[in-house]
């Protein structure tokens, strides 16, 4: 990078054929214009330019170092402008993973809504229930949820989703309702495995209790956990983000509306900082939306 900084400095040096005048072009202060060139030609090993106190002139060799520096120096300078007309309009191809179930049910309308932003992304969405590898894999954005383990991975964070609990009519007329969190251990919850406490706070009432839920069905799919509890098979703590269909549908109806769980946090997650237009602005709208 140092290199073609002198190289920059050499071609318009050439281009007024005064270091002075370079100086002024450039903002960089005479005797550094010089320094900069004299370190050139010791690291080529060729002198570039004959100085005299008038004037300037090139040398064979700065002739053709010139020529050959002038397209290098352009290439470069086009390749910065082409890249800042990506950033100024985003377009090309957006990869993205995303969850399956939180895509299906919540993010539909986003990514309708972004995409007649930007009409010239195109996408390409994976929803399989693996995690794709950033680095290995050419994927612009993975979106998750949940914690993430620690990783050499960028994580931004778009939203924390509160979680609430929901059980279907069918559930609440067979085995009633829950009046306080604790009455939770007679009944049957859906949740993942390895994780039975259930964290609920009433901030109203400034209370927080941890239940140990148990139930005859424990996944680690938020979808199969979403249709069970639909059909009547348990209480659930999950998003609201997670069950909008359902409840606009009366097939889940919330529960002890007071208590909420922990927050579920979403994150995108990227290979770097230094991102696309198409990456960082997919990024921003959801950020904005989800919150």
């Amino acid at each position: 990078m140092e290199m073609l900084n002198d190289m920059e400095l050499f071609v318009e040096v050439v281009k007024v054929m005064s270091f002075r005048r370079a100086s002024e072009a450039t903002g960089v202060p005479n005797s550094t214009v010089s320094r900069r060139i004299s370190a050139l030609e010791k690291a080529i090993g060729l002198r570039l330019l004959h100085r005299t106190t008038r004037k300037i002139e090139l040398t064979e060799a700065g002739q053709i170092y010139y020529d050959r520096c002038r397209r290098i120096v352009e290439e470069a300078r086009l390749a910065h402008e082409e890249l800042g007309d990506i950033l100024a309009q985003p377009s090309g191809l957006l990869r993205a993973s995303l969850p399956v179930d939180f895509a299906i049910n919540y993010m539909v309308p986003l990514l309708i809504e972004f995409a007649e932003q930007y009409p010239d992304i195109r996408f390409e969405f994976d929803l399989t229930p693996r995690r794709v590898d950033l680095v290995a894999e050419p994927f612009d954005v993975a979106i998750r949820i949940g914690e993430q383990k620690d990783s050499n991975l960028i994580a931004r964070l778009l939203a924390n989703l509160p979680a609430h609990l929901y059980a279907s009519p069918t559930y609440l007329e067979k085995h009633g309702a829950p009046s306080h969190p604790q009455e939770l251990i007679q009944h049957q919850c859906l949740g993942f495995p390895r994780n039975g406490v259930w964290t609920l706070h009433n901030f109203e009432a400034e209370e927080k209790v941890e239940v140990n839920v148990s139930g005859r069905f424990m996944l680690n799919n938020v979808g199969m956990i979403r249709r069970l509890a639909a059909f009547g098979q348990g209480i659930v703590l999950l998003p609201q983000e997670v069950v909008t269909e359902d409840l606009a549908e009366g097939h889940l109806c919330r529960i002890l509306p007071q208590w909420q769980g922990v927050p579920v946090p979403v994150y995108a997650l990227t290979e770097t900082r230094l991102l696309p237009a198409k990456t960082q602005r997919f990024i921003e709208f959801l950020r904005d939306r989800m919150r």
